[in-house]
């Protein structure tokens, strides 16, 4: 039996088997919260029911003690799941004590080092069930579309974008890199199947501590033949849009944990502002307005209001403070009153990151020069005048990658496509359609500086039947960051991978 399908045996006895995710207790009753994977349920233990032997057993029991509870199942609105069990029955499996990640705050450090067990706690345990949706949901999305799954090689000699950003690692004596991206390969499986997609780890060995970057992490990229620029970007808004919705519909519950306003999220069913590089870096520097506003105005407006929130926050929490200095309240007052300091504080924590970061994203707009890629401080000033996905395309060839098509009618761009979150959440996919010009393609590959004899098998593709074609990369992570509006991708993946970052 799961707690998941308590639901179904309301008055029932059953058996849950678990893990003791909480536990308070009186001379009489413990309350034990019980985790069990597909959810949690309050459990009332009686020494009445128990007996006095056992009823010390298990008030003895510290957090993560694995157990085996039978009891009644009883509607509880009140309660997680709406459902609770009174315990007539127990079998204590493992008894354990001392667990090391307790009710106070720890730093993120000592978390990722015990990140084998952070993951059973709730928040961790929510950001995994959505992961979970999500992929799913992509696998449901293509196959839906008739696409074929296909698997791209992790091993390779050659680089999509050079090699400066690879693991380089022996091959039986020769050199390999573990794959950045698995899109050539993808290319070569359109041109046999017509619409493919491949799911895998990719790899980068870029030296950047940021919260955007992550060395080991999962990318999905579809490749269509006879696709271009705006059928690539039509199943780009489409397939996004299923996925957030599947999202919204089974994980209601793992959302609410995670307090995430879903407000966004429900904009997807909005079409996504599409716009060229040239209009992206005009609204980036102010000289356009969105909805009667420039960036700049948007910023200063948001600086004023965090500094405004930030000055209430203090005020909150010194009238608090004072409240509990004063004496003459219980208990369970004073422990409100400390947990919404504590939040508080952590909520001013933010805000003056904001306040810290806002003047420079301020510079960097006024200061952008027109040809360049954009950061993340640009995205976030784009995406700040937007309450869904933007999608930017046409892109100076100069900053894309080689296999990119010009642009037929202005050949200074190539028709790429980044797609943007909002809530400063930046790029999340990018893609475009594909060079099918033999000569062109030698050219941006001279160009790019790579070695010509490991894309004579690429450069096939264009003399054997080639077609327009189109695809584009999910960055796995970067999308679970942005739907749980997490502060970092490392808290997106089971265990991540960064610089600085091996173990566990």
């Amino acid at each position: 039996m799961y707690i998941k399908d308590l639901s179904t045996k309301k008055d029932e006895l059953v058996t849950l088997k678990g893990w003791v995710h909480n536990k308070r207790e009186s001379k009489t009753i413990v309350f034990i919260v019980l985790r069990d994977g597909s959810g949690m349920c309050q459990c009332i233990l009686a020494q009445e029911d128990l007996g006095e032997s056992m009823f010390r057993e298990v008030a003895a029991m510290g957090i993560e003690s694995s157990v085996e509870f039978t009891g009644k199942v009883v509607e509880d609105k009140r309660q997680i799941g709406g459902y609770e069990l009174h315990v007539s029955s127990v079998n204590i499996i493992q008894s354990c004590s001392d667990y090391p990640i307790a009710k106070k705050e720890h730093g993120i450090d000592f978390l990722m080092d015990k990140r084998h067990l952070w993951l059973r706690s709730k928040r961790q345990w929510a950001i995994m069930k959505i992961r979970n949706t999500v992929i799913f949901a992509i696998h449901r999305f293509f196959q839906n579309e008739d696409f074929v799954q296909m698997d791209a090689p992790i091993f390779t000699e050659n680089a999509c974008e050079g090699t400066t950003e690879l693991f380089e690692t022996d091959f039986f004596g020769k050199s390999a890199y573990l794959s950045q991206s698995g899109q050539l390969y993808g290319e070569a499986m359109a041109m046999a199947m017509g619409k493919i997609y491949t799911f895998g780890p990719t790899f980068r060995s870029e030296k950047s501590k940021t919260r955007r970057h992550l060395a080991e992490f999962w990318m999905i990229e579809p490749e269509m033949a006879f696709y271009d620029i705006f059928d690539n970007m039509d199943l780009i808004e489409r397939f996004l849009r299923y996925v957030v919705n599947e999202v919204l519909e089974n994980c209601s519950a793992e959302l609410e944990i995670l307090e995430r306003d879903t407000t966004m999220l429900q904009n997807i069913a909005r079409p996504f502002p599409r716009m060229t590089y040239d209009q992206a870096v005009r609204i980036i520097k102010g000289e356009e307005k969105v909805n009667g506003m420039t960036t700049l105005e948007t910023l200063e407006e948001d600086l004023k209001k965090t500094r405004e929130g930030i000055s209430m926050l203090e005020k909150d929490i010194e009238e608090r403070e004072g409240i509990i200095s004063a004496g003459g309240i219980k208990k369970g007052q004073v422990a409100f009153h400390q947990s919404k300091i504590d939040q508080a504080k952590q909520e001013i924590k933010q805000l003056q990151e904001d306040e810290r970061n806002i003047p420079q994203w301020l510079e960097s707009a006024k200061n952008f020069e027109y040809g360049n890629d954009f950061g993340g401080s640009d995205e976030t000033v784009l995406t700040r005048m937007f309450d869904v996905p933007v999608m930017v395309y046409d892109w100076p060839h100069a900053v894309k990658a080689f296999y990119l098509k010009r642009n037929p009618d202005d050949d200074r761009f190539a028709r790429g496509v980044d797609v943007l979150a909002p809530e400063g959440y930046g790029e999340i996919v990018g893609g475009g359609e594909r060079e099918t010009n033999e000569e062109l393609l030698r050219s941006k590959i001279i160009e790019h500086q790579l070695p010509m004899h490991e894309f004579e098998w690429y450069l096939d593709l264009r003399k054997y039947g080639s077609v327009p074609h189109a695809g584009f990369g999910l960055g796995l992570e970067r999308f679970i960051t942005w739907i749980c509006k997490l502060s970092h991708l490392r808290e997106a993946i089971p265990f991540p991978r960064m610089m600085g970052r091996l173990a566990p």
